[in-house]
């Protein structure tokens, strides 16, 4: 960030601009997982099919994850604060319109709109957040305060799910989020002036039909296979269609002028390696939540209010987590604190994995929903800053969209194999050992899976990001290269 940006003058003002675009993330990334909980309800009073069902979830992480590359780079060319009020305003939107659905195709159709909306505020608030704070100090509390809420948010969507859906009714699930998207539409432009790169490029359209393509057709491809199977042409069709649109994306964006993703943006090191285990980290905790939230009912036999408030300590954990990941970055700098984080988490899957039918939730749960909680809360803010060291006004929207994407494609992904993995399992060992016992094996074989994916990510960083000293990352490039 350089001294003619119009956010260096509004220091005053920035702990305000921080609190809302932090509260409108927690909003985005809660509504990842709020409908878990209330599917059964909403099944019941819509009348939804098994597997159209499935989709008032995955619309969501369809739209959500396949545009914001797109969105992330229209940010940077027309405006940052701009792209941010018409996503929040778009979200709303689509937050009524889900809540007031009277039939099945209403409900998804309005869920694909909140997923376009939340691509389009997403980016933009981190990038914007990201600008707002330049020194490496401010930025790594101000985006460990971002990546601890965007953590709790995904956390709170199964407390509020639960507590809502019990209580009053699953569509309040939606229509919650309309006070908070009228007091960032009302409050935001008066904090914060309009941010864009200072060099008017044009969109690379023909880029961003081929990423967002290919995005859309990875995350499309792992969710068909959940409900078809990994053999059959609805996973492996859309697979090969994602491979051929990459490929045309790295053949159109190396022959551009002005490409969506530069290459040279992709190529250095703590971007690369943030967004490649963020991938590991969104895959590993998107299913654990899932799959968590449908053994505390299935098997431990809790009701949606209990299940909802069982992750509460979750909450709490993570927030600890937060409040000790930027002073860990400064400290210690981003390697260490990513690999211990990493490894915190691996271990609080693998105490998860050991749950029994017929354990109590304080011995048995809770020890690992804490140890894993602690972890996120550790491993989100470190993994924000490092996406975007090096973003200046011309890329930071596309810093924040590219990490913002592979968070939500991993978790997809994730959510995709894992429970896969946690299904096959169980159906293999149920007439051995009754249904109980083979959930409860299928459930522990994910989450050690889940755990594999964290340590692996934790060897990545070891061996790929290196650190000088506390805060920074030795890249072994010069800071043109890092733009």
């Amino acid at each position: 960030m350089t001294s003619a940006s119009p956010l260096t003058a509004i220091a005053g003002r920035r702990r305000l601009a921080l609190f809302l675009l932090c509260f409108v993330q927690f909003m985005l990334v809660l509504d990842d997982t709020v409908v878990s909980v209330a599917l059964p309800s909403i099944r019941q009073e819509l009348g939804f099919g098994a597997a159209g069902l499935a989709w008032v979830a995955n619309a969501y992480f369809l739209a959500f994850g396949g545009l914001l590359l797109l969105f992330g780079r229209a940010a940077d060319l027309l405006g940052r604060r701009r792209v941010f009020l018409c996503g929040v305003a778009l979200f709303g939107a689509a937050s009524l319109a889900c809540g007031l659905a009277q039939e099945p195709w209403q409900l998804v159709a309005g869920r694909f709109a909140q997923g376009a909306g939340a691509a389009m505020a997403g980016p933009a608030a981190l990038s914007l957040i990201t600008l707002l704070f330049p020194s490496t100090e401010e930025r790594a509390r101000a985006l460990g305060i971002w990546g601890g809420i965007a953590g709790l948010g995904g956390t709170m969507g199964l407390v509020v799910s639960g507590v809502l859906t019990d209580l009053t009714s699953w569509r309040w699930i939606f229509l919650i989020n309309l006070p908070v998207a009228a007091l960032a539409l009302v409050l935001l432009p008066r904090v914060v002036p309009e941010s864009r790169a200072a060099r008017r490029a044009r969109l690379d359209v023909p880029g961003a039909v081929l990423g967002t393509g290919a995005v859309v057709s990875l995350v499309y491809g792992f969710l068909r296979a959940g409900e078809a199977g990994w053999g059959g042409t609805a996973f492996v069709g859309p697979l090969l269609l994602a491979a051929a649109l990459a490929a045309a994306f790295l053949v159109v964006e190396s022959r551009t002028a002005e490409p969506l993703v530069p290459l040279s943006f992709l190529a250095f090191r703590p971007r690369a390696v943030a967004n490649g285990t963020a991938l590991l980290f969104s895959a590993a905790f998107y299913a654990m939540a899932f799959l968590l939230m449908v053994h505390l009912q299935t098997v431990l036999g809790y009701g949606p209010l209990k299940a909802g408030v069982a992750y509460l300590p979750y909450g709490a954990g993570i927030l600890v987590g937060l409040r000790l990941s930027s002073r860990a970055v400064l400290r210690f700098g981003m390697r260490r604190t990513l690999i211990v984080s990493f490894l915190i988490s691996a271990a609080g899957l693998l105490l998860l994995s050991g749950v029994a039918p017929d354990d109590g939730y304080a011995s048995g749960v809770l020890p690992g929903l804490l140890v894993t909680s602690l972890g996120c809360g550790l491993s989100l803010p470190a993994l924000a800053v490092a996406a975007v060291t090096g973003t200046t006004e011309e890329n930071a929207g596309l810093g924040a969209a590219l990490f913002s994407s592979v968070q939500q494609v991993g978790g997809a992904v994730g959510l995709a194999v894992l429970v896969a993995l946690a299904v096959h399992r169980s159906d293999a060992l149920t007439g051995a050992v009754g249904p109980s016992l083979a959930a409860t094996e299928g459930f522990s074989f994910a989450l050690v899976a889940a755990a594999v994916l964290l340590a692996l990510g934790a060897a990545l960083i070891a061996m790929l990001l290196g650190s000088r000293h506390p805060g920074s990352v030795d890249t072994g490039q010069t800071p043109a290269q890092q733009g």
